[in-house]
């Protein structure tokens, strides 16, 4: 069974320096025998959390976007990769909007006390937060981290399973392909992940 990886390219810019990150990265877990399914957040549609709680009581949203199809893929995949640039010290918008969304899967938790992923997936799955910013500032990625373990816990996915790896002083489209280790970071993270996928979830590939 093939190792299924989610990678999020959460930027409004496509193919900026965030995206080039994960692009390096899954192509080192491909090269492993991932499979790799990419979704761009700037090509689909998902709306902000309106705050109603209805999924407290729905078990869904009440909104119908591409949520809808979206939200199984991450709980359904081996492990989740998410890329988003900082924007003004915080996350981007559309990767907010994305995290806010998955009041859903706190509300099924925490509310409703039905699981979130099948017991047997729990503890099993991994996490990846990529990042880049412009400012060189070592504290330019605070604010974003915090936002990032919440939607990986509500997902079953512990702060023990998330690897991140962030890059600052890169502004420029393109401006990353200068920098003199991120490529070799990335691609080292993804194949130590997929080595860690394989003692969890077996390799039959």
């Amino acid at each position: 069974m093939a190792i299924h990886i989610l990678a999020i390219a959460g930027s409004p810019r496509r193919h900026g320096n965030s995206e080039t990150l994960l692009d390096w990265l899954v192509a080192a877990m491909e090269a492993e025998g991932a499979d790799v399914e990419k979704v761009a957040l700037d090509e689909v549609d998902v709306n902000p959390c309106r705050g109603c709680n209805a999924c407290e009581t729905l078990n869904k949203c009440v909104q119908r976007d591409d949520l809808d199809w979206l939200g199984e893929k991450l709980l359904d995949a081996d492990c989740v990769v998410l890329a988003a640039p900082i924007y003004c010290m915080g996350i981007c918008s559309q990767v907010k909007a994305l995290i806010d969304r998955a009041q859903v899967f706190r509300s099924r938790k925490y509310v409703l006390k039905l699981p979130v992923v099948p017991p047997e997936r729990k503890g099993k799955r991994l996490g990846v937060f990529l990042s880049t910013a412009g400012q060189k500032w070592d504290h330019v990625f605070d604010a974003a981290v915090p936002s990032v373990k919440c939607f990986y816990h509500v997902m079953e996915i512990r702060d023990s399973d998330i690897s991140y790896l962030m890059v600052n002083g890169v502004d420029y489209a393109g401006e990353i392909e200068g920098h003199p280790t991120a490529r070799a970071d990335a691609e080292a993270l993804g194949r130590n992940l997929m080595q860690e996928l394989k003692e969890r979830f077996g390799d039959d590939s």
